[in-house]
């Protein structure tokens, strides 16, 4: 179990690139440059934040990304929810099969509340405070 993806781990180091250019537009080359980020992930990445409006896209000569949100108001948890589609600590599965007993399990429950603390914690940070 990882609880960032390297998805969610690129997308957090390209909006924080992008936030400290102030507003300036950031063209995938310089992205590249500065994060040795292969081409073809960032690319994709920088698509599904365009689609998901973390960022604004402009096209052509002199286009490139820039924040469609205050660095303030871009959480962590955003990005975890558009790459990795939210936070499980525990999916019991056993052989490939959902549990059928995650509804009384006393294991289940004491994990739910972990998650939820992790949750609330990670819900905390925004880029702001990596910027």
């Amino acid at each position: 179990m990882k609880l960032i993806t390297r998805d969610t781990d690129y997308a957090l180091r390209a909006i924080c690139f992008i936030a400290k250019k102030k507003n300036k537009k950031v063209c995938v080359p310089e992205l590249v440059e500065g994060l040795k980020i292969p081409k073809p992930f960032l690319r994709k990445i920088l698509q599904v934040l365009n689609k998901e409006k973390i960022l604004i896209s402009y096209k052509g000569i002199g286009g490139g990304f820039v924040l469609a949100k205050q660095p303030k108001d871009i959480y962590l948890t955003d990005l975890m929810e558009i790459f990795q589609g939210g936070i499980n600590l525990n999916e019991c599965t056993l052989h490939k099969m959902k549990c059928p007993n995650t509804s009384i399990c006393p294991l289940r429950k004491k994990i739910r509340n972990i998650e939820k603390y992790v949750i609330n914690k990670l819900s905390e940070i925004n880029l702001a405070s990596f910027v």
